[in-house]
Formats: C-alpha cells, sequence, structure tokens
C-alpha cells in the first residue's frame, strides 16, 4: 500500500494515543451478567437465533494474565463512513497483538462483499500507522452488500479456512450488525469455528440502547454540523437578510438535528419524532415556521436559522402511511418496473393505493412524488435521504407568506438560502472524544474474541466519565432485535432508537426553544473541533449525553 501524503495535521495527529479504560489497560478477567431477551418479539427472535439468543452480558475487569492462543481474525467496514472507524481497526490491532503477538488481522476490501468475493489484505503494523486517528473508511473500503443468503456465508467460511481466520468483527450500523448477528447465528448452527463480532457505527446516532450509549461518528460529525451552523448563523446575524433552511444528514431519526440544536440554538428546530407524535400534516409544519418568521419580522428581524432533519417526510403521519404502502406495492414489482414513462408510473401507483393515500399522493408536488417512485434503497425502501425537503420547505413557506402580506398580517421580507449537511460530516478526523471511543471498541472486541465470544456486539459504557473510567464489555446483538417489514416481508432487525420526547435532551430543546425564536442574540458559535487545548474544549461529550446522564 502506497504512503499517503498527509498534512501538517495528519502528521501531528498521527502521535496522539487514544485513552483506554482502566480494565483494558493490562490482563483482563470476563465477567458474564444477567441472561438476556430480545427488546421485542421475543419468541420469533429465539426461534430464529437459537444458538445465539439469550446469552448474558459480559464486562471486563483488571485479571490475571492468561495465554490465549494464536488467533486470526478478518475486519470488515460495513456502510456509510463515519469518523473513527479508522481506529476502531487501529485499537483491534493493538489489542490483537497484546493478547498474542502472533495473532494476525486481516481486512477484507469494500465491505461485506470482500468477505464473500474473496478480496483482502493483510494489515500489517505499518499499514495500520498509516491510518491511526485519521477519518474516513479508506484503509479497506466500505461497501452496502448485504449478508443475507446461504450461498454468501459459505462464501465467506471457505475464505475464513484458507486464511485460518476464526473470528470476524464487522463494523456496521443497524442494518450491518443485524447481518453480524445472522452470520454468527448460521455458523454457530452449522458448527463452522467461526466467530462474529459487531461494532456499533453511524453518525445518525439511531443505533443506541441501555448498553450502546453512543455510536461512533456522532460526536465528531455533530460537531461538524454545528461548526458549520455557528458560522452560517454568525453571517445571518452579519448581513441580517437571509433565512437559512438546512437540511441534516439521519434518516431514521432526529439525533444529529437535536444535538446540532442544543450546541448552536437556532431559531426554528423541526424533530420529526415530534411531528408524528402530534400527528402534524406538512401544512402544518409550514405553519409553525411562518408563524415564527412573521414573528421575528414584527421586531425588524428578517433573518435567521430553520434546521430539519433528513427524514422528516417519512415521519409526517399521512406520509409515512403512503410510504409504506409504496413500499409494499413496489417490492419487486415487475408491472410496475416496466413502466417507461413518470406519467404512467403516476397513474399506475394512484390506481393500487388505498382511497386515502392516494390523495395525499395526489396533493404532492409532482417531484417529490416522482421521487416516492424512484429506485428503492438496499432495504426496498423509498430513498426519503434523496428528497430536497429544505427547498419543499422554502417554496411552501414563501407561498404562505405572500399569502400573509397579501392579507397585510406580514411586512417582512423572505430570502432564503437552503444547505444540506451531509457528507461534510461523515469523513471529518475524528474528535477525541470518537478517537477515544473508537479505539476501545476496537480493542474491547479483540478481548471478546480471545475469550471465545460471538453474536456479540462490543460495548462501551459511562463515557461521559472520563475514559479511564469507562465500562467494556460486550452485549448479545439479539437482546436489540425486533421484527419488521422490509421488501414486504417481517425479518429480525436491530430496534432503530429514536429521539424520546421524554428523553432530557428533548426536554431541555423544548423548554428553551420559543427564547431561541425570539432572541436576537442567542446563536452559540461553538466553532470548529478543538484537538489540542484544554479538557473543557477539546474532550467534552455531545450535548445529548451530557443531558442523558444529568449533567
Amino acid at each position: 500500500m502506497k504512503p499517503m501524503t498527509k498534512s501538517p495535521l495528519q502528521i501531528a495527529r498521527a502521535g496522539y494515543q487514544p485513552k483506554l479504560p482502566n480494565a483494558l489497560k493490562g490482563n483482563v478477567v470476563l465477567k458474564e451478567g444477567a441472561a438476556t431477551e430480545s427488546v421485542a418479539d421475543q419468541d420469533d427472535i429465539k426461534k430464529l437465533f437459537p444458538n445465539t439468543y439469550g446469552m448474558p452480558l459480559v464486562t471486563f475487569e483488571p485479571g490475571e494474565k492468561k495465554n490465549y492462543p494464536v488467533k486470526n481474525v478478518g475486519v470488515i467496514l460495513s456502510g456509510g463512513q463515519a469518523p473513527g472507524g479508522h481506529n476502531v481497526i487501529s485499537g483491534l490491532f493493538d489489542g490483537l497483538k497484546a493478547l498474542n503477538p502472533a495473532n494476525k488481522l486481516y481486512g477484507f476490501l469494500g465491505g461485506p462483499s470482500g468477505l464473500v468475493d474473496h478480496k483482502y489484505i493483510e494489515l500489517t503494523k505499518e499499514i495500520v500507522d498509516e491510518y491511526r486517528n485519521t477519518g474516513g473508511f479508506d484503509i479497506i473500503g466500505s461497501g452496502r452488500t448485504k449478508l443475507e443468503e446461504a450461498e454468501q456465508y459459505d462464501k465467506g467460511a471457505e475464505i475464513c479456512h484458507k486464511l485460518d481466520v476464526s473470528a470476524i468483527v464487522i463494523i456496521g450500523g443497524d442494518d450491518s450488525n443485524t447481518n453480524a448477528c445472522v452470520l454468527a447465528e448460521y455458523y454457530a448452527q452449522k458448527g463452522e469455528p467461526i466467530q462474529v463480532i459487531g461494532c456499533p457505527k453511524t453518525i445518525d446516532g439511531d443505533l443506541k440502547n441501555e448498553m450502546i450509549e453512543t455510536s461512533f461518528g456522532f460526536d465528531t460529525a455533530c460537531k461538524v454540523y454545528s461548526e458549520l451552523i455557528g458560522n452560517i448563523q454568525r453571517d445571518a446575524n452579519s448581513a441580517k437578510k437571509y433565512w437559512h433552511f438546512i437540511r441534516l444528514m439521519g434518516r431514521s431519526a432526529s439525533h444529529i438535528t437535536l444535538e446540532c440544536a442544543l450546541q448552536s440554538q437556532p431559531n426554528i428546530c423541526i424533530i420529526s419524532e415530534e411531528v408524528e407524535a402530534n400527528n402534524l400534516t406538512l401544512s402544518d409544519v409550514v405553519e409553525n415556521i411562518v408563524k415564527v418568521i412573521v414573528h421575528r419580522a414584527e421586531h425588524g428581524l428578517n433573518f435567521g436559522t430553520v434546521l430539519i432533519p433528513e427524514g422528516l417526510i417519512e415521519f409526517i403521519p399521512a406520509m409515512k402511511k403512503l410510504i409504506a404502502e409504496l413500499n409494499d406495492l413496489l417490492a419487486h414489482n415487475d408491472d410496475f418496473n416496466a413502466l417507461e414513462t413518470d406519467d404512467e408510473k403516476r397513474q399506475y401507483v394512484k390506481g393500487m393505493l388505498s382511497s386515502e393515500t392516494a390523495q395525499v399522493y395526489r396533493d404532492l408536488p409532482k417531484g417529490i412524488a416522482r421521487q416516492l417512485t424512484l429506485d428503492r434503497d438496499p432495504h426496498g425502501n423509498v430513498q426519503v435521504s434523496l428528497i430536497e425537503t429544505e427547498k419543499l420547505l422554502i417554496e411552501m413557506v414563501a407561498k404562505r407568506l405572500a399569502q400573509l402580506k397579501a392579507q397585510g398580517v406580514y411586512k417582512g421580507k423572505f430570502s432564503s438560502i437552503n444547505h444540506f449537511f451531509g457528507y461534510e460530516g461523515r469523513c471529518a478526523i475524528p474528535s477525541n472524544f470518537d478517537a477515544d471511543y473508537t479505539y476501545s471498541l476496537g480493542y474491547t472486541a479483540s478481548v471478546l474474541i480471545s475469550e471465545g465470544k460471538t453474536g456479540y456486539m462490543s460495548s462501551v459504557r459511562n463515557t461521559t466519565a472520563p475514559a479511564a473510567e469507562w465500562i467494556a464489555g460486550g452485549v448479545p446483538i439479539t437482546m436489540m432485535m425486533n421484527m419488521e417489514r422490509r421488501h414486504g416481508k417481517m425479518k429480525p432487525v436491530i430496534q432503530k432508537a429514536l429521539v424520546r420526547l421524554d428523553g432530557a435532551p428533548f426536554k431541555f430543546f423544548a423548554a428553551n426553544r420559543e427564547k431561541w425564536a425570539d432572541e436576537e442574540m442567542s446563536y452559540i458559535y461553538p466553532g470548529p473541533i478543538q484537538y489540542y487545548g484544554p479538557t473543557e474544549v477539546c474532550d467534552q461529550p455531545t450535548k445529548t449525553l451530557q443531558l442523558e446522564k444529568g449533567l
């Protein structure tokens, strides 16, 4: 592998030594806790995973030195990029070498397809050292291939036998770790001596629970977006003539949008989960935005910021029902796929929908309606992330303000600028928190493997405390699973974590948003991520974690 050209920051950052929990700094002993059960649909999940269901939670503590047998391990980066992936691999590599210097680590190239297609490299110290504390997944690449077929599992077993690999670590989000769970069960059922361990990754923050306090990359991505939002707010407060509509990544939950709101204090922030809970229509959402714009205009403030979650459309109840029907209708639909023109597809869909959802579909702008019938995502669902919700809202808000101006209610000026923050945060150099957290996750995975565990996800908790006090261990992946409809069929998947409206982060936001809407100087300008400097600046966790822990 050719050495990369490095910036001064990369060179300096390469020398950063991630912090570890005390339990992982020396010899380790594994402690087993109580047996577990799935978060829902217990009978169904237990039937599907008889070999990996009900396993106990495990934690690590300092212990006596053990002589672990040699292990060859494979690692896969799966799904979208998130800051810290390289440090998971660094921690995994260092942990394996600390437990037995003869251990080897292989990286499967291009995501899960590398396992199936037998594409790999051995990850040596020279290679790993090139990527420590860097963003991206380019050390081995990533991909979105789904491990769903027995043929894929068997091909994976073939390369594992060839390389004498006895464990696979899959670094990914909820779907990737669902695949890890299925793979672990399959190999256990077949008697294959191949362990499978997962690591929680997604900037969206929707892979979290009592045992997974946060998914890696969320901290860094939110800090990057909050910096950009702060910059925009400073410009807005300087020019005093633009409303900025900012859509933020995170299709299935509003964690990023909420965290960025807590960090930057925008004038308006929409939380999809609240929209759904209150049964709001798209018109209701527009009206709520308009009220703030009109109110600020009365005080001469014809500017502001609006934060919009990427998946808003899917949380509007009427739209959610429509999308659910479309997902079932268009899954493996050859008749629909054979149609050539957008008009033909539109007429076909209108004729197949229920009367209620057909009316919703007819009322949509043609561009949005067309988007709902385009190619599906890898899960068979509408690609909601491609809908430019911020532009749709700007159009509808401008139309409503024009009506109010004609009535003499609104006398301000409305000039808008739209933004989408997504890829800007996915491969950023990880924050100190993510650099430490991911390194600990990888190191924890090495211990889980050496202790013979399979079907577990690497877990690091107590993350609002100093890193030395973090609790490392593992959680059975089946514990997080439930049954959901995918491609028109019920399938086992890890349950997504949505923003809790009764949780401390949302309650804090709800208690302050009216003030942020009204005040001219409510904005916070977080600035860039600080790698070097006072601990209170560069090592603090997200506002979400702090509020959840009562800090």
